[in-house]
């Protein structure tokens, strides 16, 4: 393997989030089915006495179920039984990004959380734009930041100058792919600040 590929797997590794324990709890669940159906036929072969329910038990119990049970009862098992599948589904082909992004760097596999990203972003907001900590907000999303800024009353900003400094500091990270970004001055201005 090459370092390259290596830096890849292990940012790989930090960005997605894994589904191991997912698929190791379906997996024992299915099996322990499995195990006790497997039983079940094998005492059920042998004559002997069934741990649940043999086979003959299992099929009549099978076949009542829809006259025994109210359909309400059936039509909410279904539905349960849907959520859990649509879970599932999920799970298995969901994105399972982490909130976190690769930065470029040449000497070593560089993973930095998305607060942190929004933090320096949020610095250098309030450096070019003179304001105080609380005056600036950024969020970072999938391929976006968000900045909102809140300007001292009586003091005009320039949002040119805001989104040239954020999409400066955003491209000096290095980052996988465009990100798009949107700053957004507030109409009402902070007092005193």
């Amino acid at each position: 393997m090459s370092a390259d590929s290596i830096s890849r797997r292990m940012i790989r590794r930090e960005t997605h989030s894994s589904r191991a324990l997912a698929s190791s709890i379906c997996a024992v669940l299915v099996a322990g089915v499995f195990l006790w159906l497997a039983a079940e036929i094998v005492l059920w072969l042998v004559r002997g006495p069934a741990v649940i329910a043999g086979p003959a038990q299992l099929l009549q119990w099978l076949t009542d179920l829809p006259v025994g049970t109210i359909p309400a009862g059936l039509a909410a098992a279904g539905a349960g039984l849907g959520l859990l599948g649509l879970l599932l589904l999920g799970l298995a082909f969901g994105r399972g990004r982490k909130a976190r992004r690769a930065l470029s760097s040449d000497r070593s596999a560089v993973v930095v959380d998305d607060e942190v990203i929004a933090a320096a972003v949020s610095g250098k907001t309030r450096q070019v734009a003179g304001l105080a900590p609380g005056q600036v907000t950024t969020t970072v999303g999938g391929r976006s930041v968000r900045v909102r800024v809140r300007p001292t009353s009586g003091i005009a900003l320039d949002p040119d100058a805001i989104r040239k400094a954020v999409d400066d500091e955003l491209a000096a990270y290095g980052m996988a792919g465009p990100f798009t970004s949107s700053v957004k001055v507030a109409s009402q201005g902070a007092v005193g600040q």
